[in-house]
C-alpha cells in the first residue's frame, strides 16, 4: 500500500475519533412543552375545599299535625302541586261530625236568640206604653211601671245572652274546624312531590322533638336551586353576598356561570379539626341552566373576587414554589426566573413583574431532567 494512502487512512481514523469524542460530550436534549406568555383576562377566584350539593331553595318535609290513619292520598310521587292544594288526609270523620253538630248548635242558638230578642223588644215597647199612661193619666201605679221596666231590661239581657251563646257555638265550630285542619296536609308552596312515605291505612304521627322520622310527604320547589359548598376559613372573609360565581357539576360538561353568592354562614364548621370551613351558598339565576338539574347533584363553586381584562398571565401548572418558572432562552437552555404574582386562580396567575410578553415558559416541570441549565428540545 502506498505511504500516501496509509497517511490518509490514519488521518481519517483520527478525525473520526475526535468527532466521536465531541459527539459523546454533547449535552443530551430534553423534550419539553412550553407556552408563550401573553396578555389576557385573569380572574382571582375562590373555590370550595370539598364537594358541594345542589339543593332546592324551598323544601318541606310534611306530616299531619295530629296522628291518625291515612284515609286519603290525593297525590303521587312526581306530581306538580299548587300552594294550599290538599295532599293527604288522616281519618277525621268524628271531627267532621263535630263540625256538623256545632253548625246545628249555631242554628239552634240563632233561632232561640231571635225569639228571645223579639220578646225583649215587645217587653220594652210595653214598658214605654205603661210609662206614658202613668205620666199623663195617672191610672197606672208606680209599681206597675217599675215592674214592666224591670221585665223589659231582663228580657233585653236575655237577648244579649242568647247572642253571646251564638258566638260561643260559632267558636266551638271553629275549634272543630281547626281540629279537622290538623288532619290535613296542604302544600305550603307550588312544587313537586319528591317522595311519599305513607300508605292508605297506615298510622302516621308528627316527629317527636329530637327524634327524626321520615316525612309523610317530601315537597320540593325545583324552580329555584342553589349550591351549598364549604369554603376554607382562610378564603371566606374575601367573599361577599352578591358576588358572581360559576358552578361545575360532575354530571354535566361545561360550567354554569349565572350564579350569585346568596348566603355566607355566620359560623365556622368544625367537622374536621385540620380543615375548618364556612358554608357558602350560590343561587343559580338562569332558568335555562336550572332546567336539567336535580337536588342532590354534587357540584363545585368558583366565586369571582376580581378580574383584569388585559394582564400578563402564566398557567398555574408552570409555576414552581416561591413564584418561580423555567424559561427557554435563545440557546434552548433552561433558565430559572422569579416573578411577582398578582391575581390568581387554579388555572392562571397574573405576572406583575419579572417576566415579559413572549417569554417561553416550560409546562412539563415535573419531567425528569427538566431543571435550570438543561438543554432542551421544544415541543409545541
Amino acid at each position: 500500500m502506498p505511504i500516501s494512502n496509509k497517511k490518509l487512512i490514519i488521518a481519517a481514523s483520527f478525525a473520526a475519533i475526535i468527532a466521536l469524542y465531541f459527539f459523546s460530550k454533547r449535552p443530551e436534549l430534553v423534550d419539553v412543552e412550553v407556552v408563550r406568555i401573553e396578555k389576557g383576562e385573569v380572574k382571582a377566584t375562590v373555590s370550595n375545599t370539598r364537594v358541594g350539593t345542589v339543593k332546592a331553595c324551598r323544601r318541606a318535609f310534611l306530616a299531619p299535625a295530629t296522628g291518625g290513619q291515612v284515609a286519603k292520598l290525593h297525590v303521587s310521587e312526581g306530581d306538580k302541586v299548587k300552594q294550599n292544594q290538599l295532599l293527604m288526609e288522616v281519618w277525621n270523620d268524628d271531627l267532621k261530625a263535630q263540625i256538623k253538630l256545632q253548625s246545628a248548635q249555631v242554628r239552634a242558638n240563632q233561632a232561640s236568640a231571635e225569639q228571645t230578642c223579639q220578646l225583649g223588644a215587645g217587653a220594652e215597647r210595653e214598658a214605654k206604653r205603661v210609662e206614658q199612661l202613668q205620666k199623663y193619666n195617672h191610672i197606672v201605679s208606680e209599681e206597675q211601671v217599675d215592674s214592666k221596666q224591670t221585665g223589659a231590661r231582663a228580657k233585653h239581657a236575655a237577648c244579649h245572652a242568647s247572642l253571646e251563646a251564638i258566638a260561643v257555638s260559632q267558636a266551638n265550630r271553629e275549634v272543630a274546624e281547626a281540629a279537622v285542619r290538623r288532619t290535613l296536609v296542604l302544600a305550603p308552596f307550588d312544587g313537586t312531590v319528591a317522595e311519599i312515605n305513607a300508605e292508605l291505612g297506615e298510622f302516621v304521627t308528627p316527629s317527636p322533638p329530637g327524634i327524626p322520622t321520615l316525612p309523610a310527604i317530601d315537597l320540593l320547589d325545583v324552580s329555584c336551586l342553589y349550591v351549598s359548598a364549604p369554603i376554607d376559613e382562610v378564603d371566606a372573609p374575601q367573599i361577599k353576598t352578591g358576588m358572581n360565581a360559576c358552578v361545575s357539576l360532575d354530571a354535566f360538561s361545561g360550567r354554569r356561570c349565572s350564579g350569585k353568592v346568596s348566603r355566607i354562614a355566620p359560623y365556622v364548621l368544625e367537622k374536621e379539626k385540620q380543615a375548618r370551613t364556612v358554608e357558602v351558598e350560590v343561587k343559580l339565576t338562569d332558568p335555562a341552566e336550572i332546567r336539567d338539574l336535580l337536588p342532590g347533584y354534587s357540584a363545585d363553586i368558583e366565586v369571582l373576587l376580581s378580574s383584569k381584562v388585559q394582564a400578563l398571565k402564566v398557567p398555574a401548572e408552570a409555576v414552581l414554589e416561591n413564584n418561580r418558572v423555567l424559561l427557554v432562552n435563545a440557546d434552548n437552555v433552561l433558565e430559572e426566573r422569579t416573578f411577582k404574582p398578582g391575581l390568581a386562580n387554579w388555572n392562571t396567575v397574573e405576572v406583575s413583574s419579572g417576566l415579559n410578553e413572549g417569554d417561553l415558559v416550560v409546562l412539563s416541570i415535573g419531567k425528569d431532567g427538566v431543571t435550570a441549565g438543561a438543554h432542551v428540545r421544544v415541543r409545541r
